[in-house]
């Protein structure tokens, strides 16, 4: 075998393999079982399992699926059996339910690139975490910022953030600049949190007139202008305190978010808070730069 180059594996495999019957086919993989075994290590034939799985069906399991034949078969038959082979036993009986298909109630808007000329135009939305070290705990932020003024239009703070607590912080949002009853509302941005891709938000979308578009997978670039909120909050607020509570948590958050939007100055609203720059947008008394993304 050395001096030809051949491995002696590979040498007394192919005289195994040549030496089987040509109408055998070899497969790979643990062959199947002709029999299942009791719980007291009797044997039990295949045919024997199959005429009680359709005692079962034609008895107390009609709706029953292979996952619950699985577990009546081992608890009336002491059976030592998993649900791949109910589930092959089944499928030679031809008597699996028909798999529920799951379809999607509200195709998914990829985000595309747009120049955002005005306020309103697009807002973007995310959700942050904080810790509250006296309580050993995290909170959740969610706030919108308008991409073109860099205004935080609303907020979500507590405990928990659901999809009911996005519909009504994007609700505020809207009759705080007082859009509910416009024709032409934002475009709202958000990553595949659960709280963005819940049928409850896709639909208050649909009822609002609101085109929701979501980012790819990695791609937190797309969402830049509130990962850049993010980063400040962090950098600013959340890093610099230690909470002992909620209520210490919430105010402190509460605060800072009023003091980015009526003081902090930003270099894009020409170095401007960003609620004074919205005012001063709204009288046309400034003009900024096109947003590209």
């Amino acid at each position: 075998m050395r001096i030809i180059g051949i491995n002696r594996s590979t040498y007394y495999y192919s005289l195994h393999r040549y030496s089987q019957p040509k109408n055998r086919t070899c497969t790979g993989g643990r062959p199947e079982s002709r029999y299942t075994l009791t719980k007291d290590n009797t044997i039990i034939s295949n045919e024997q399992v199959k005429e009680w799985i359709c005692e079962l069906i034609a008895g107390e399991g009609l709706t029953y699926g292979y996952l619950k034949l699985t577990y009546c078969l081992r608890k009336k038959f002491n059976l030592i059996i998993n649900k791949k082979k109910v589930y092959r036993l089944c499928k030679e009986l031809e008597v699996l339910r028909p798999q529920r298909k799951i379809k999607r109630k509200h195709a998914r808007k990829l985000a595309r690139n747009r120049l955002v000329t005005a306020s309103n135009q697009l807002w973007e939305v995310d959700v942050k975490y904080g810790y509250i070290a006296g309580e050993d705990r995290f909170f959740f932020i969610m706030p919108i910022i308008d991409v073109y003024d860099r205004c935080i239009v609303d907020y979500h703070i507590g405990l928990s953030c659901e999809a009911k607590d996005a519909v009504i912080t994007l609700k505020r949002a809207l009759f705080k600049r007082q859009l509910l009853a416009v024709e032409g509302k934002p475009v709202i941005r958000s990553d595949n949190g659960p709280q963005f891709i819940s049928n409850l938000f896709e639909e208050t979308c649909l009822e609002l007139n609101i085109e929701h578009e979501r980012i790819p997978f990695k791609t937190p670039n797309l969402n830049a202008h509130i990962e850049a909120f993010h980063s400040i909050l962090e950098e600013e607020c959340l890093s610099r305190h230690e909470f002992s509570s909620y209520a210490e948590a919430y105010k402190t958050v509460a605060r800072f978010i009023r003091y980015y939007n009526t003081v902090r100055i930003h270099s894009a609203t020409h170095y401007l808070a960003p609620a004074e720059c919205y005012q001063l947008l709204k009288k046309n008394q400034l003009q900024l730069k096109p947003v590209k993304l």
